[in-house]
């Protein structure tokens, strides 16, 4: 019941080099390739939906395992470094997508080492905890 109200991308991509980008995100669930191909551009991939995900360097496999954000429903996204391998284009990408995700009722934990520009979120410092 709870895994439809999270959607978890780790620090780990979760990508099958064998596979093409494209079948990489459905092998979740059936998704059209119109529903593929629109959370591939959410991360700027969708150009490289035929190649085989090996090819992809570190920052695009990122990339590729955040578009499946685009394709949940779930109301709470929980992310492990999502940052890493990033260029700065690739953050702000990711920024609007958070901000998306939450202008539509959505929340976002992430645990980042960079700060996100998300106007109204609450930052929480684990440096602060007493030990």
């Amino acid at each position: 019941m709870h895994a439809t109200r999270l959607c978890f991308v780790g620090h780990m991509d979760a990508i099958k080099p064998g596979l093409t980008v494209a079948d990489n995100l459905g092998l979740a669930r059936k998704r059209t390739r119109g529903d593929i191909l629109a959370a591939l551009a959410t991360v700027d991939l969708d150009r490289f939906a035929d190649l085989p995900a090996r090819l992809l360097s570190s920052g695009q496999r990122r990339r590729l395992a955040l578009s499946r954000l685009a394709l949940s429903d779930a109301p709470l996204w929980l992310l492990d470094e999502p940052t890493t391998g990033l260029d700065a284009a690739s953050v702000r990408r990711l920024e609007r997508n958070f901000a998306g995700h939450r202008a539509r009722g959505g929340m976002v934990i992430a645990a980042t080492h960079l700060p996100l520009d998300l106007p109204g979120a609450v930052p929480f410092d684990l440096s602060r905890m007493a030990a």
